[in-house]
C-alpha cells in the first residue's frame, strides 16, 4: 500500500516549510509509518486528488484521505492503536486542542510577520504572485510593511513562550516523558520559522530551545531532513 503526504514547498521542492505539514511529518514518524512526500506549490494544491483539498496536508492511506493536521494525528491513532500513541487518551485530546489553539493564536501570527518576506523569497514566480496577492489581501498590508513590523515580534517572541518554559522546568517534553501530538503542534509553528527565516528568536540555553532540539532529534532526526534557513 502506498501511503503518500501531501506538503507545501517552494521553488526548492526538498524544502517543506508549512507549520501543518511539520506536524504530519512528526506524527507519521512517531507512529513508524512508511510514506511518500508529494511536494506542491500553493498554486498547484487545487489540484491534488481531483480537487480534494484547498490546504494542505493531506493524506492518502490507502483508499482513505484526509485533510488537516488534527484530523490526520486522530486518523492514524484509531487506525494503528498498536503503535505509539499521538494523545494518551480523550485528556491528551483535549490538551492538544488547548495547545493549538494557543499556537495559532498566539505563535502563528508572530511567524508570519517574522517570515513572511522570507517565504515569499521561497517561492517560485507563479506561487510568488499569488502569495503576495492573498496575503496582503488578509493582512491589509504590503508584505514589506508586515516584515517591519516583525522585527518587533522578534524582541517579543521567547516572552510568548513563557508557559511552555515554565511547564518546560519539571517535565521534558509537553506529553510529560516522551511527545504527544501537543509537542508537534508547537514543533510545527517553530520550525516553520527555523525552514524560512531562520531567525535567532531564543537563546541556546532557553530551555524551549533545548526542547525544540530534542524535538529536531526525534525519530531520527526527522526534523532535520530540512536544514535551517
Amino acid at each position: 500500500m502506498t501511503r503518500l503526504l501531501y506538503a507545501l514547498a517552494g521553488a526548492d521542492k526538498a524544502r517543506q516549510f508549512s507549520p501543518h505539514v511539520w506536524k504530519t511529518v512528526m506524527s507519521l514518524a512517531h507512529k513508524g509509518l512508511d510514506y511518500q512526500t508529494v511536494c506542491v506549490g500553493f498554486t498547484e494544491i487545487p489540484a491534488i486528488e481531483n480537487g480534494a483539498t484547498a490546504t494542505v496536508p493531506l493524506l492518502r492511506d490507502g483508499d482513505r484521505l484526509v485533510r488537516d493536521s488534527f484530523d490526520i494525528a486522530l486518523y492514524l491513532d484509531e487506525a494503528y492503536p498498536d503503535r505509539p500513541t499521538l494523545f494518551g487518551g480523550e485528556g491528551g485530546k483535549a490538551m492538544a486542542r488547548f495547545i493549538e489553539a494557543w499556537s495559532q493564536s498566539t505563535l502563528h501570527m508572530a511567524v508570519t510577520r517574522i517570515a513572511i518576506l522570507d517565504i515569499h523569497d521561497l517561492l517560485g514566480p507563479v506561487d510568488r504572485d499569488y502569495f503576495r496577492r492573498s496575503r496582503e489581501g488578509r493582512l491589509g498590508a504590503s508584505l514589506e510593511d508586515i516584515a517591519a513590523a516583525g522585527k518587533q515580534e522578534i524582541e517579543g517572541f521567547a516572552k510568548k513562550l513563557q508557559p511552555l518554559r515554565n511547564m518546560l522546568k519539571v517535565q521534558p517534553f509537553i506529553g510529560g516523558d516522551g511527545p504527544l501530538f501537543a509537542d508537534y503542534i508547537v514543533f510545527g509553528a517553530l520550525q516553520w520559522l527555523r525552514t524560512t527565516a531562520g531567525t535567532k528568536v531564543l537563546e541556546a540555553d532557553d530551555p524551549v530551545a533545548l526542547w525544540f532540539e530534542r524535538c529536531l532529534d526525534l525519530h531520527d532526526g526527522a526534523g532535520r531532513r530540512v536544514t535551517a534557513a
